[in-house]
């Protein structure tokens, strides 16, 4: 536990450091789930205008609007995108870490670690789908290395 305590630390300092906020994050999370077109889940239209949001998409042919959080392990996310990474790259590089130290280290409330910890080991596990995890990450390690 103390090796963890010790490495927690510089890779936090370091993905702060490459995503500093909220816009940062919804930038690469609506890059990497759009990596591959649009295509509106509604209608199955691939032809796309700005949305209202921020890095949102709205379907041309339905007008349905899709945030870059829908569909994703953030969906519905309480906490701040950037900090819910925070969380998300803790958990994959310290498989062992526990909610407490993440919450210690991040100043959150325990049970808001837990819960999407709890989240994230779901979508690991495989009990809910989301391709866009193992990508996301992929390009974050890139990045910190």
């Amino acid at each position: 536990m103390s090796k963890i305590k010790n490495d927690i630390r510089p890779v936090l300092k370091k993905f702060k450091i490459l995503y500093p906020g909220e816009e940062v994050c919804l930038e690469l999370l609506s890059r990497k789930k759009w990596e591959k077109g649009f295509v509106c889940k509604k209608c199955g239209n691939t032809n796309y205008c700005k949305g209202k949001k921020p890095f949102s998409r709205r379907c041309t042919k339905c007008k349905s609007e899709e945030s870059a959080t829908s569909n994703t392990l953030f969906h519905n996310c309480r906490i701040p995108l950037h900090e819910a990474l925070e969380i998300t790259l803790l958990n994959c590089i310290f498989p062992d870490i526990s909610s407490y130290e993440i919450s210690r280290n991040l100043e959150r409330r325990h049970m808001t670690c837990y819960h999407f910890q709890k989240k994230i080991k779901s979508c690991i596990e495989g009990k809910e789908q989301d391709k866009l995890l193992k990508e996301l990450l992929s390009e974050i390690n890139k990045k910190m290395a």
